[in-house]
């Protein structure tokens, strides 16, 4: 592994460490030339996913970019790191049990917002109004009524600031 701050090819494991049920390693690393230290994580990847975006162009999936954007969702919520670590976890599972290679990019913002619902819904509103480029207050409008007619009686129900009652 390339030490991100000297850039020498030859560094040490110092640990390592399971993470996320299991689905990634940890590893805290020590480079031979300068001695600084580093973390990496190392996750199984079955395949690797091409994104087919709206346009038709083709790109290279990145975790990080999905990771990214459903923290922005979720930023000043009561939500932890884990907890975003799961939605995107099980979302790249998703993808990769699925068998495709190519995967429309329309998919991986539907399992996002599936993700996100589950979990926070103000953070799933603020996703969709992105992804669904919401234009005008109607859209607002529109995707909580969707909301408050899918929910079924059974299922839990958020308070105030979307926090989930029990």
């Amino acid at each position: 592994m390339r030490c991100p701050f000297c850039g020498n090819p030859d560094s040490q494991v110092k640990d390592s460490r399971p993470n996320e049920e299991g689905s990634a390693i940890r590893r805290r690393r020590a480079c031979l030339s300068c001695g600084q230290r580093f973390t990496t994580v190392e996750r199984v990847q079955l395949r690797d996913l091409i994104v087919v975006k709206a346009d038709g162009r083709r790109a290279p999936f990145e975790r990080e970019k999905i990771t990214r954007s459903i923290r922005i969702a979720l930023r000043k919520r009561p939500v932890p790191e884990s907890r975003i670590e799961q939605i995107v976890t099980g979302l790249v599972r998703q993808l990769e049990a699925a068998g495709e290679t190519e995967v429309p990019s329309a998919r991986i913002g539907e399992l996002a917002m599936d993700g996100l619902r589950e979990v926070d819904t103000v953070g799933y509103v603020r996703f969709a109004s992105v992804y669904r480029d919401f234009t005008e207050a109607r859209d607002f409008s529109e995707i909580l009524t969707s909301m408050d007619s899918s929910e079924p009686d059974s299922q839990e129900k958020t308070g105030p600031r979307g926090i989930k009652k029990s």
